[in-house]
C-alpha cells in the first residue's frame, strides 16, 4: 500500500448560520510545509488547524483554503460615530471652500477606514468542534486520493525493479563466460609478451586466482537480490508513510550496480548494468512523489 503525496481534498457543511469550505491540495516535499488561508473568525485556532493538518498529511507541500460564507441576516456591525462627525465636519468645510459637490459626502465617508467597524464574533466551543470534522474530512478526502495515485506509483516502482531483476539474471549467466575469458586474455597477453617457456605456470595460476577473486561481482549481486526483496517488503506494508525508506534503499541499489560496473570488465555486463542504472534513476524519480 503506497502513498502519492500529491493530491486534492475539499468538505463543505453549514454550521449555523455559517457555511465552511476548505479545500486542501498537496504536492511532493521533503518536509511538511504549509501554506494556508485563513478567515479572520478562524484565526484563534490557527495553531489548532496546523496541527490538525500537520498530523493527517504528515508530509508534502501542503496548501489550505478555508472560506466561510454567511447564511441569513448579514453580519451586524457599528458605525463610530465620533469618528463620522469630525471626517464630516473637516471635509465639509474644505468642500464649501472649493465649492464642491456635497451630495455624495456621507456615502464617501462612511467608506473612510474605521468608521464602519465589523462587531467581534468568536467560534464558540461546539462550533469548533463541528469545524474540526469538517476540516478532517477534507483531509480525509485528500489522502483518498493520495491512495489512488499511489496505487499508480507502487505498479511503476515494481516493473523497474522486475527490470533491474531482470538485468541481474543475465548477469549471472554472463559471469561464467566472463572469467574464463578475462583467464584466456591474460594467459595470451603474458605468452604474447614473454613467451610461453619463460614464465612459471604454477605461479600464474595463483596470480589468476587472485586477479578473478579481487574482479568478482558475485557479493554485489547478492546485496543486490537483497535489497530488492526488502524494497518489495517496505512497498508491501501497511505503515503509511514510506517514501524516505524507500529513497534510502534505492541508493544502496545504485552502490551495488556501481561497483559492478566498476568490476565487470566485459562490454555484455556494462550494458546490463547501464540498463539497470536507467531503471533505477526512473524509480528514484517516482519514490520523490512518494509520502
Amino acid at each position: 500500500m503506497l502513498y502519492s503525496m500529491t493530491g486534492y481534498g475539499r468538505s463543505e457543511q453549514t454550521i449555523g448560520d455559517k457555511t465552511f469550505l476548505v479545500e486542501v491540495r498537496s504536492l511532493n516535499g521533503k518536509q511538511f510545509d504549509l501554506r494556508m488561508q485563513l478567515p479572520a473568525l478562524l484565526k484563534p485556532f490557527e495553531f489548532e488547524i496546523r496541527s490538525i493538518l500537520n498530523e493527517g498529511l504528515e508530509r508534502g507541500s501542503v496548501e489550505c483554503f478555508i472560506n466561510i460564507k454567511q447564511n441569513g441576516a448579514a453580519k451586524p456591525v457599528s458605525i463610530n460615530t465620533d469618528l463620522l462627525k469630525a471626517y464630516y465636519t473637516s471635509v465639509t468645510q474644505i468642500a464649501t471652500e472649493l465649492q464642491a459637490d456635497t451630495q455624495q459626502l456621507l456615502s464617501a465617508i462612511l467608506r473612510l477606514p474605521e468608521v464602519v467597524i465589523n462587531s467581534t464574533e468568536v467560534l464558540n466551543d461546539d462550533d469548533w468542534k463541528a469545524f474540526q470534522k469538517i476540516l478532517k474530512d477534507a483531509i480525509e478526502d485528500l489522502n483518498l486520493h493520495r491512495l489512488d495515485e499511489g496505487k499508480s506509483l507502487e505498479a511503476d516502482l515494481l516493473l523497474r525493479v522486475a527490470n533491474i531483476e531482470v538485468q541481474s539474471a543475465a548477469i549471472v549467466v554472463l559471469e561464467p563466460n566472463r572469467r574464463q575469458k578475462t583467464r584466456d586474455n591474460l594467459v595470451k597477453l603474458l605468452e604474447d609478451k614473454v613467451g610461453k617457456e619463460n614464465y612459471d605456470a604454477n605461479r600464474l595460476e595463483q596470480e589468476l586466482i587472485y586477479y578473478i577473486e579481487k574482479i568478482d561481482i558475485s557479493e554485489e549481486q547478492v546485496r543486490l537480490k537483497n535489497h530488492i526483496a526488502y524494497f518489495k517488503t517496505i512497498l508491501a506494508d501497511k505503515e503509511k508513510s514510506k517514501g524516505k525508506k524507500l529513497s534510502f534503499i534505492l541508493q544502496e541499489f545504485g552502490r551495488e550496480i556501481n561497483t559492478t560496473g566498476s568490476k565487470a570488465y566485459d562490454a555484455e555486463i556494462q550494458k546490463c548494468v547501464v540498463l539497470m542504472k536507467d531503471e533505477m534513476e526512473k524509480a528514484k524519480e517516482q519514490v520523490l512523489n512518494v509520502l
